[in-house]
């Protein structure tokens, strides 16, 4: 019980772990013991946190553009040049277009899609041979997707492809979950609600207007990020499969 949450040992990816999200639980991992890879397309803010957070432990940058199926095997190279095993992935890099119904482009669909759905998925197949090189019965491999809870509910928000995206991720978690399972490799998610990122530029900049709407009266901490997903990474998430996990202050079930 005393190493239920312990990731001593473990090797983490985090695609688009340069703020946000992605830094956060690259920060909560490696406050449990674990060595961290981040990534993300742009240099700058990626090597500046993994500056920031080395303090904490080994934490290494990987420049690189992971969407798509080619960049997601790109990223799997890019890994695999450091270490011939994982134990935990993170898919967290992601996108979001708005525009009005008569309006919404192919090009707000497609990228979406191609990095919220395509990249999870074939970045996950891409270092599937480095996840069971690392699994066991007692021990094994993570996935974490990281979806949205606008993938489980509608925000007033013009986000079609994105609301898709993160619905279909959800469900593709589940997929691939019953699958990997038989390689001792465990797949779940997170659907988080409001975290201050650049995604998410409301919470981020007007965070006490949007902790109104919110049953806790809060937006997402840091913490509250972490935790989660060191629940899931760690033993004391082994049984949780195919599972999203809502963190979210309860606005899925205030939503009108």
């Amino acid at each position: 019980m005393q190493d239920l949450f312990s990731l001593k040992g473990r090797t983490a990816l985090i695609t688009g772990g340069s703020r946000g999200i992605g830094k956060m639980i690259a920060e909560g991992f490696l406050t449990q013991g674990a060595k961290v890879y981040i990534s993300a397309r742009k240099g700058g803010a990626l090597e500046e946190t993994a500056k920031e957070l080395s303090k904490l432990g080994s934490i290494t940058p990987i420049v690189l553009d992971a969407s798509g199926a080619d960049g997601a095997r790109q990223m799997a190279e890019a890994y695999l040049k450091h270490e011939s095993k994982l134990d935990i992935l993170v898919n967290n890099a992601g996108a979001a277009w708005g525009a009005p119904f008569t309006e919404f482009p192919e090009s707000g669909w497609d990228k979406v899609m191609d990095l919220n759905v395509k990249t999870p998925f074939f970045l996950t197949q891409a270092l599937h041979g480095a996840l069971k090189a690392a699994a066991s019965k007692d021990r094994p491999s993570k996935v974490i997707n990281i979806a949205s809870v606008d993938g489980l509910s509608v925000n007033p928000m013009e986000t079609y492809s994105y609301h898709a995206s993160k619905a279909g991720l959800i469900h593709m978690t589940k997929r691939m979950a019953v699958r990997l399972a038989e390689d001792n490799i465990v797949v779940s998610a997170i659907a988080p609600g409001a975290f201050a990122s650049d995604m998410n530029r409301v919470a981020r900049d007007h965070g006490d207007m949007v902790a109104q709407h919110i049953p806790s009266k809060r937006i997402g901490a840091p913490e509250d990020m972490a935790g989660a997903a060191i629940y899931l990474a760690s033993r004391a998430g082994d049984y949780v499969v195919g599972a999203t996990v809502v963190v979210d202050g309860g606005v899925s079930f205030a939503r009108p």
